[in-house]
């Protein structure tokens, strides 16, 4: 069956930010637009036409990241509770972190905040802080709901995040090994939603 037009508009963009994905995580910043249309098999002009610039492409991917690691909290109608929820967003945050492109874009914005504040303002309030602010809304409902008994949302948001994080990002981001396989993500994102419910259950 043929494609409509808006399908083959959606595969475009998916193109293109998987490969402004895999381009910026190989050669950081100095990823030219040309190099990211030839990667997708589409004109720079497309690229232009849909992103305007690279700097915005960088702005969609961390969002549909930050999209994907909030998705547990974003649907109150799964029948998952608090500790179920904050167990898959745990999980989902300790992925993104033992993923070699996602820590390799961390890493170059770091490397080039001095060089470019703007972008990585961009960076880190498009991700980072946009993620903390969902679980922190998260929370809220869930103390509105009776299930979680939390005084200060965007505090304990950065409590949650801290437990999960641990040194695992700082030990990704300077290449020393950090044992992230499947069953240890799983282990440390049910404990710390375990642990962070008991010291927040209603």
């Amino acid at each position: 069956m043929p494609r409509r037009m808006g399908q083959v508009d959606e595969s475009k963009g998916a193109a293109i930010l998987e490969a402004a994905r895999q381009a910026i995580a190989e050669r950081g910043m100095a990823a030219s637009i040309e190099e990211i249309a030839r990667r997708a098999r589409v004109s720079k002009q497309t690229v232009y036409n849909r992103y305007g610039s690279k700097a915005e492409l960088v702005r969609v991917l961390i969002e549909r990241r930050v999209d994907e690691i909030t998705a547990h909290l974003d649907n109150p109608g799964s029948g998952e509770g608090p500790e179920e929820a904050l167990a898959g967003y745990a999980r989902v945050v300790l992925e993104s972190i033992a993923t070699p492109s996602s820590i390799a874009l961390l890493r170059i914005h770091i490397q080039g905040a001095g060089e470019m504040p703007d972008l990585a303002r961009t960076f880190f309030e498009t991700g980072a802080r946009t993620s903390r602010l969902r679980l922190a809304a998260f929370l809220e409902g869930e103390t509105r709901a009776g299930r979680l008994r939390v005084d200060d949302p965007a505090l304990a948001a950065e409590f949650f995040a801290g437990m999960v994080i641990g040194s695992h990002q700082t030990g990704r981001l300077l290449g020393v090994e950090s044992d992230l396989a499947p069953a240890t993500i799983d282990r440390i994102a049910r404990e710390a939603a375990s642990r962070f419910v008991r010291a927040y259950g209603a």
